[in-house]
């Protein structure tokens, strides 16, 4: 139960930081540089995010051996991260499943993916670098 707590409060920290960065995006830098080039601003601010919630969550939440809990956290944040973006494209968009996680540009879409990996093995990474 200890490592679905972290993972849920791992999820939501940083899905609300990018909730409102994600506002800012759209209001403010997708009429002015585009939606492919406001998403890659936006994501080196997502990674300054998920590396020091991660943190956060392993200092915080994790005993001194939490290597494999670390890498549960990781994976079970994640899997929350792809059910909330079904949940916002079907529901609030009105798209496909396939649509929400098919239908993105080339190459902000990869950067995104690259994004989601990193988010799920940054609580791993934490551990190992304080484990050294």
């Amino acid at each position: 139960m200890r490592i679905l707590r972290a993972a849920a409060l791992y999820f939501l920290l940083v899905f609300g930081a990018g909730f409102v960065l994600g506002l800012g995006r759209v209001l403010m830098a997708v009429p002015l540089l585009g939606e492919r080039n406001a998403e890659l601003l936006e994501m080196p601010l997502m990674l300054i995010v998920i590396a020091a919630v991660a943190r956060w969550v392993v200092c915080h939440r994790l005993d001194d051996d939490g290597r494999s809990s670390a890498l549960a956290i990781g994976f079970i944040a994640m899997g929350m991260v792809l059910i909330a973006d079904l949940a916002v494209g079907m529901w609030l968009r009105g798209m496909s499943a396939t649509e929400v996680f098919l239908d993105r540009d080339p190459v902000s879409g990869a950067a995104y993916y690259a994004a989601l990996l990193f988010f799920a093995v940054m609580p791993t990474i934490i551990t190992r670098l304080r484990q050294i």
